[in-house]
């Protein structure tokens, strides 16, 4: 049985909700500042799916996700249904003229490979590795809301 590990990272961007949400909605893009992700599809026959590949250390892993639930300027839910466990939420708080933009992500590990992986490097590694892409994020959204002007 898998142990599931979470991390959960949030930044203030000084950007308007409406942009911020806009630039995350659109998960295709999400390689621009998401440093492991490598590329995001939409599937065309059902927009609630998308293919997810990641590249670290010369690995690399794939899944499926589907979209539980969006509502805009607030979250986007989601869940692997095949490929690597995966599961989690990115909230967007809106603060008038900035915004907090929280995500939490979970992942399957099994059993004793997944404790001792948390304890000595793994969870730091993700943790550090969210909180440079949500760093990333944030002077992505400065740029766009920059070239808004």
């Amino acid at each position: 049985m898998p142990d599931w590990l979470e991390h959960s990272v949030q930044i203030e961007v000084e950007a308007p909700i409406d942009l911020v949400w806009s630039l995350w909605s659109d998960l295709e893009q999400m390689p621009r500042w998401m440093k492991w992700i490598s590329s995001v599809k939409i599937l065309e026959d059902n927009p609630e799916l998308s293919r997810w590949k990641l590249n670290t250390g010369g690995l690399e892993f794939t899944w499926l996700s589907r979209i539980l639930k969006m509502v805009p300027q607030q979250i986007i839910q989601w869940e692997s249904v095949d490929g690597l466990p995966n599961r989690g939420a990115i909230r967007f708080y809106d603060r008038h003229n900035s915004s907090i933009v929280k995500l939490s992500v979970s992942y399957a590990i099994p059993g004793i490979l997944g404790r001792i992986m948390d304890n000595l490097f793994l969870g730091r590694a993700v943790e550090s590795t969210i909180k440079a892409d949500l760093e990333r994020f944030r002077d992505y959204a400065l740029q766009a809301k920059a070239a808004q002007k």
